[in-house]
């Protein structure tokens, strides 16, 4: 059984999606819409879809789920406009700019028995999943830190200005330079933490604008923050934190450190990264890693992976974990990623026809958006912060709940 959805935003990362919707065919594309005609003209003659009004949209009853890809000042009025429709959401991020947008989102969503939900899907890749089921086994032992990085480099000074989508769509840099790198990335990361070890207690937060003048000879209409540090406490007692910015040189990697060892992954950008994992027996002592060339002796917890484990082109002491699954042969390398963007619909859609609570629901990601305010905005949202929000714990993947290997 198919679900009918329709695109309203046709700009830059609407590509992302078109490039992915085949890998779903459960889903079903009636059309796409734009405020600007010949941006959705562009986009729907270069894909073969057909173009509508969302006045259209909303009173079209046979479509389903909205798929709000608009800018980012736009996302709360058209995601409320979906709901108020009757319609499931799936939001890109930011939910809203506005914590109280947030919250409102979410209740109506509640109170219409509709599903809204947020990107990224990234945490339901096969790195990610992969990456999860080696924490849950205790490949690592307890788990007790965590650094995350998304750093994109010195977007000023790059060639920004020419970067465009696959249908010709500029990349829209004024609207990202105004929105803030918290508010554009950290969810990618933030995603895989909330999954994997629930909700956050507490977050301390810093954050500031180290480089206003961005775009000279365009003044922006508000500085925000191009670099945003947090450290979150969870009940466990394990800290995360997470380091985002538009200056320093790229870093899309998060490492995960335990009692027994360590587990990386270099890019959460790409749906296939390897999950690496250095088990040896003593990583406070350097002399002890060089002289181990191979890791020590499984756990009863990492045995099963044992057999599948590779040891090729990596340093004294890792391994490279075999990915629960391969990520799609198909799956297009776009601007600079190698994700699957339709993922995040896809589970609404299935959530929907499933009557089952959705892994990337309302409740989820209002506590994405808490913690990405509270980056962005410190002052504002007090810094430390006890986190307001909560949600149930969110369920692996189908695929990624069997024996590793």
């Amino acid at each position: 059984m198919s679900t009918r959805i329709a695109i309203i935003g046709c700009g830059y990362v609407a590509d992302y999606y078109a490039r992915t919707l085949a890998l779903h065919p459960e889903l079903e594309l009636a059309c796409v819409a734009d405020r600007d005609g010949a941006r959705a003209s562009a986009f729907a003659d270069f894909h073969g879809y057909r173009v509508a009004t969302v006045a259209d949209i909303l009173a079209n009853g046979s479509i389903e789920l909205v798929v709000n890809l608009t800018s980012t000042a736009s996302h709360f009025d058209v995601s409320r406009a979906a709901l108020e429709s009757g319609k499931h959401v799936y939001s890109e991020k930011p939910l809203a700019l506005e914590f109280p947008q947030a919250e409102l989102l979410v209740r109506l969503a509640a109170s219409r028995g509709l599903i809204l939900g947020v990107a990224p899907g990234n945490v339901l890749g096969e790195s990610a999943q992969t990456l999860w089921k080696a924490v849950r086994d205790g490949a690592i032992g307890t788990p007790r830190l965590v650094y995350a990085e998304l750093d994109d480099g010195p977007i000023h000074q790059m060639d920004y200005r020419d970067w465009r989508s696959a249908s010709g769509a500029p990349w829209p840099w004024k609207d990202e330079f105004e929105t803030g790198c918290a508010l554009e990335h950290a969810g990618y990361y933030l995603s895989w933490l909330a999954a994997f070890f629930g909700a956050a207690s507490r977050v301390t937060t810093f954050a500031s604008t180290l480089r206003p003048e961005k775009a000279p000879d365009a003044p922006l209409a508000r500085h925000t923050p191009d670099f945003s540090v947090a450290c979150i406490e969870y009940a466990s007692g394990l800290v995360a934190r997470l380091t985002c910015s538009i200056l320093a040189p790229r870093d899309h990697s998060i490492t995960i450190i335990g009692d027994e060892g360590t587990l990386v992954v270099q890019d959460c950008w790409d749906d296939g990264s390897p999950v690496i994992l250095n088990a040896s027996s003593r990583m406070s002592s350097r002399k002890s890693s060089r002289t181990s060339s191979t890791p020590r002796t499984p756990t009863s917890a990492l045995s099963k992976w044992w057999p599948f484990l590779s040891r090729g082109q990596l340093s004294e002491g890792e391994v490279s974990m075999p990915l629960l699954r391969e990520p799609p042969r198909s799956l297009p390398g776009t601007g600079g990623n190698r994700m699957d963007f339709t993922r995040g619909v896809a589970e609404v859609a299935a959530a929907a026809r499933e009557r089952r609570d959705c892994r990337l629901g309302g409740d989820y990601a209002l506590h994405l958006a808490e913690i990405m305010l509270a980056m962005q905005y410190p002052d504002r949202m007090g810094s430390p912060r006890m986190l307001r929000s909560r949600f149930s714990p969110v369920a692996p993947m189908d695929w990624a709940t069997g024996s590793g290997g």
